[in-house]
């Protein structure tokens, strides 16, 4: 296997599983309270993602784009004796949550999305997107991680979750990745790099959750759209919430992934 995932499972084997997948600048601990909520009702799975955490890629660049690294996560599930499992991913997390569900949807019965996307419809908003985070990519490799975070926590997307009392938590765990490991990922698994997965969301007969925070008004957009797409999907957004509502509001999150899973 080209990709050595990081993980750790919580709660009870014989309960229903749930995998998490983080987003960019992440690892597996973004869901820690999520999991602390759940692991009582659910079997948690959390891994960290390429060019994240502690995870190792020993394959070349390739093994970070989002068709190598599904294929690896579904080996990860086979070589756990894990069939069949919920799904939660988180922005990038969400993206790929997304590929999973809809390349292999015998393995990923119910699926929830938080602030996640399709990816891109044209070519040329791939192309400049590739750009823009080749641009950002190239930051990571020359610039010091924490003034990195500085900026890319200023974009609007995340003004609610710069006033969270625990702010300043999130950027010490960020810290603790490895900025090139990053920019690899960055490079591969990006939203211009990945597949344009909206005709195939036509398709999908799976329950689909998506969330968007009640602030987040482009992923607010691109959701509707989603749920307008695809019959089996329905939207749901929370209130007083930005970008990232498991950690701007854990409890409304977990009531959300209760109801939906149970």
């Amino acid at each position: 296997m080209s990709i050595k995932f990081n993980y750790s499972l919580s709660g009870s084997r014989d309960r229903q599983i749930i995998l998490f997948l983080h987003g960019f600048l992440g690892d597996r601990a973004d869901f820690a309270q999520v999991i602390s909520l759940l692991s009582e009702q659910f079997y948690c799975l959390a891994v960290d993602l390429p060019g994240h955490g502690k995870t190792r890629v020993v394959g070349g660049d390739e093994s970070y784009t989002m068709p190598n690294t599904a294929r690896a996560l579904v080996d990860l599930l086979d070589s756990l004796n894990i069939e069949r499992c919920f799904l939660v991913g988180y922005s990038m997390g969400g993206r790929l949550a997304l590929y999973l569900a809809l390349n292999f949807p015998e393995r990923f019965p119910k699926i929830v999305l938080e602030s996640a996307s399709p990816g891109l419809k044209t070519q040329q908003e791939r192309d400049a997107r590739i750009q823009h985070d080749f641009k950002l990519a190239s930051q990571l490799e020359t610039s010091d991680l924490s003034s990195f975070l500085a900026n890319w926590y200023n974009q609007p997307l995340f003004a609610s979750l710069k006033k969270h009392p625990e702010f300043n938590r999130i950027i010490e765990s960020k810290l603790q990745n490895n900025p090139f490991e990053l920019a690899r990922a960055l490079r591969n698994l990006s939203t211009g790099c990945q597949p344009c997965l909206w005709d195939k969301l036509k398709q999908n007969g799976n329950p689909l959750l998506l969330l968007a925070g009640e602030y987040d008004n482009k992923f607010i957009s691109i959701n509707t759209e989603m749920a307008s797409l695809c019959e089996a999907a329905r939207l749901e957004i929370i209130s007083s919430c930005g970008h990232n509502i498991h950690f701007e509001d854990v409890n409304a999150f977990v009531k959300q992934i209760r109801q939906f899973f149970s």
